[in-house]
């Protein structure tokens, strides 16, 4: 029996690019690499314009709290540092290098010495912390924070390789491509935490997938696999532990909370690199899709890639596009510029013609509030913020919302809930911070 959630959607799939290999894109003139690809305080550059790098050096540090490394791509020269737009319209410092097509490594790279049974925690989470690693499904919350937080708290490592987002199989294909050093990273996780196992929570749509690591995983009782019912949102991460152990998150609080902690594929097998050979994250595994891309196709990119160098990549456009979106249809971020960069956090490039829908209203049907997985009232939700009544919207329990789009994406009068939502958490967010600045003062 496929493990499963309440509420959520079934949509339609569209992994039109499961099949595919992931091919290893390093044709680029320039890489433009953002100071701040991960939730927490930004890098500063250790680099200057006119500086010679070369790839997996680090160009960019802080030691704030919550602060990842960053690292060059590829090796040539710095040309640029300069302030640019990212996706959540922040300015952020980027360091522009010019690809000297050489991709020559940084000769300070070095692997961990110590065999891992001989590894502390505190020594995986400094190799963790320098190479940069962060939730690369899309969340960037930075790795080496996630595993210190959680020690001593966790009885359940679980390996988070739902992909449930239409159109995206990036991580699908890792695990068909590099089962190895997910399984090598995942045993690093289960020393570092001390637990005695770790689940892989796969849904079932990706048989070949999961044949695979069956075969692969030697020792059954350290790592095992839970197939879990195809439907979105099942890759959040309360409703995976839902699914496989019967526990809710109660609301503020973390997995760890709970005894569990989780991870995507991709951050694991880059964590299993960091400490085997000493590389960090300068590539991104992602998925080009979208009605308006002639060769839709899964890459392997430096980090700084251009979306317009994808593009071209991928035979171009076949026709105008109305929506870039990164990462999926139901969360991800519609983008303004070609000229944006891949960054850790990119899962997808979705490249969408334009659909004319009206704006209508709400007809009390109800399929919002079944397909709510949070089991909150998102009509309601929606009129209060329209109106903004955000008191009402934060007693009904809105910042339990993890804006999944199921309320919109079901909604037969087309009033787009979660952006209500949205504003409304925003707007509770902000009164917070003015109530704290206040109280400062």
């Amino acid at each position: 029996m496929a493990y499963t959630f309440l509420g959520g959607i079934h949509l339609k799939e569209n992994k039109n690019t499961a099949h595919m290999k992931a091919e290893l894109f390093t044709d680029v003139a320039f890489v433009a690499i953002p100071m701040q690809q991960h939730i927490g305080a930004p890098c500063k550059p250790i680099v200057e314009v006119g500086d010679t790098v070369t790839v997996g050096q680090c160009i960019g540090e802080n030691n704030e709290a919550l602060c990842c490394n960053v690292h060059s791509s590829v090796s040539g020269k710095v040309t640029a540092l300069e302030p640019r737009r990212v996706a959540n319209g922040a300015s952020v410092i980027h360091a522009v290098i010019e690809n000297d097509m050489q991709y020559t490594v940084c000769p300070d790279l070095k692997p961990v010495s110590k065999p891992l049974e001989e590894l502390t925690a505190e020594e995986v989470i400094s190799a963790v912390r320098s190479a940069g690693v962060v939730g690369m499904g899309g969340a960037t919350f930075p790795a080496y924070a996630k595993i210190q937080s959680a020690l001593g708290k966790v009885k359940h490592l679980i390996i988070n390789c739902a992909e449930c987002e239409p159109y995206i199989t990036a991580n699908h294909r890792l695990l068909l491509e590099q089962p190895e050093a997910v399984i090598k990273g995942i045993k690093i996780l289960i020393h570092t935490f001390g637990v005695r196992k770790a689940t892989i929570a796969i849904e079932d749509n990706k048989e070949n997938a999961i044949e695979l690591l069956e075969q692969k995983i030697t020792d059954k009782a350290l790592i095992d696999i839970k197939v879990m019912k195809t439907k979105y949102p099942q890759g959040d991460e309360r409703q995976i532990i839902y699914a496989l152990y019967g526990k809710e998150i109660p609301a503020g609080k973390l997995p760890a909370d709970v005894g569990c902690v989780l991870f995507n594929p991709e951050t694991v097998a880059s964590i299993y690199r960091a400490l085997s050979s000493g590389m960090p994250v300068v590539q991104k595994r992602i998925t080009v899709d979208g009605d308006c891309i002639k060769k839709p196709c899964n890459l392997i990119v430096p980090i700084g890639t251009s979306f317009k160098d994808i593009a071209d990549r991928c035979g171009g456009l076949k026709k105008r596009f109305a929506r870039l979106i990164t990462g999926g249809p139901m969360m991800g971020q519609s983008q303004w510029s070609l000229d944006a960069p891949v960054t850790k956090g990119t899962g997808a490039l979705l490249f969408f013609s334009e659909t004319k829908e009206e704006i209508g209203q709400c007809i009390r049907c109800g399929k919002c509030v079944r397909a709510c997985q949070m089991h909150l009232m998102p009509a309601l939700l929606a009129a209060y913020s329209e109106k903004g009544k955000y008191e009402e919207c934060e007693r009904l329990g809105v910042m339990s919302c993890v804006e999944c789009g199921c309320c919109t994406y079901v909604c037969p009068g087309k009033v787009p809930i979660v952006q209500y939502i949205r504003n409304s958490k925003g707007a509770i967010n902000e009164q917070k911070r003015l109530l704290q600045q206040k109280g400062g003062n």
